[in-house]
């Protein structure tokens, strides 16, 4: 009986897997993998982002594969990022380094280097647009052509040359941000080891960083209402552009690059487009006599692509866990860091569909029992 149950299972399953590709191939049109890569930036960047893997080619084709599905696509980019070998770790990036494609600050009209719009949704009518159901490839490349020819150089020459002063720094200069003590400590990998609490900040970065982007949305949200920070935060700054990545010299003496310039000493890698936020947060501080001063904290929020909405959040629950104050959901790291992984929650939620035909029934026999007696 078992064999020809485990039997009969394999073949529904084997049914199951054609269907589903049934499905996706039905309409009779097949999805370039290339085109979802050049046409879905923003999705392509939510799942590299959420998956902890930078790799726009092999994005595109999880999204192909998963039809669309965010969850599904993260899932099998990190089940193809696990099987990568592991052999060297970057230097830190700075994200105020990087090669500026859109820089804005809501705290400051003008800043050093002027705000630079950049692409961005935030100033379109947010209307569907009917013409682009008869948009061809030679029209895109005729737009493309002389788009460039418009403003030749312009789209790599954005912020090129020094970092200007942040707003920032400004803030600080004026010694209206609150003081952190460096914390120069080895960052702690949580891909490679079980995340105990408490959690230093590094691990929780890391998880808030390849968060599910509508939790991390979500719980910024509630922050924002009143969960957590308790006066209106701020955008300081807000970046998008490239960084270059660098991987230390496996075979550099010891003491090498130790001048503060470890890059010298280090092979380029490439770069990778990142968004990078620094929230102010005004904190209300009680004086003596029943005075209340404001000053602020800052919350940072980094992930890869364009992913302004999630990095923002990501900047506010960097504060709210911060502070050490578990008054409220969205300031106690177990609650915030155990339900933001995208493979996590949905895997267990999925598990519901997986067979509990015993555990059930189990259930009924205890019910049955109950009513009986009673």
């Amino acid at each position: 009986m078992g064999y020809v149950a485990v039997k009969g299972g394999a073949e529904a399953i084997e049914a199951s897997i054609e269907r589903l590709k049934y499905e996706r191939l039905r309409k009779g049109r097949t999805l370039d993998a290339g085109a979802v890569e050049a046409g879905m930036r923003a999705l392509v960047d939510q799942v590299m982002s959420e998956s902890s893997l930078y790799d726009e080619a092999m994005a595109a084709l999880s999204i192909k594969q998963a039809e669309g599905s965010p969850e599904e696509a993260v899932f099998l980019m990190r089940a193809f990022r696990s099987t990568l070998p592991r052999s060297h770790y970057s230097l830190a990036i700075d994200s105020r380094a990087m090669r500026v494609e859109r820089r804005i600050s809501a705290s400051f009209k003008d800043i050093p280097g002027g705000q630079i719009l950049g692409a961005s949704c935030d100033y379109t009518h947010r209307l569907i647009d009917s013409g682009l159901l008869e948009e061809t490839d030679e029209e895109s490349a005729r737009w493309l052509s002389d788009y460039l020819r418009r403003d030749t150089g312009a789209v790599d020459q954005v912020g090129a040359g020094p970092a200007p002063m942040s707003a920032i720094d400004y803030v600080r200069s004026l010694g209206l941000l609150k003081a952190r003590p460096a914390d120069d400590a080895e960052p702690k990998d949580v891909t490679k080891r079980a995340i105990e609490f408490p959690a230093s900040r590094s691990e929780r970065l890391q998880i808030l960083a390849r968060g599910q982007t509508g939790a991390v949305t979500a719980l910024g949200y509630a922050a924002l209402r009143g969960y957590g920070a308790t006066l209106h935060p701020t955008v300081g700054e807000l970046r998008v552009g490239r960084v270059a990545v660098y991987a230390p010299n496996p075979f550099a003496s010891a003491g090498a690059g130790s001048d503060g310039d470890a890059a010298k000493d280090s092979y380029y890698v490439g770069e990778i487009r990142i968004t990078a936020v620094e929230t102010l947060v005004p904190v209300p501080i009680r004086r003596g006599l029943g005075r209340t001063e404001i000053e602020f904290e800052l919350g940072f929020g980094l992930s890869f692509g364009q992913n302004e909405t999630k990095a923002i959040a990501m900047s506010l629950l960097d504060q709210c866990l911060e502070s050490g104050d578990k008054r409220s959901a969205v300031q106690d790291e177990e609650f915030v860091l155990l339900h933001v992984d995208s493979v996590e929650a949905t895997g267990f939620i999925s598990h519901l569909k997986l067979p509990h035909y015993v555990t059930f029934q189990s259930k009924l026999d205890s019910v049955r029992r109950a009513r009986g007696a009673g």
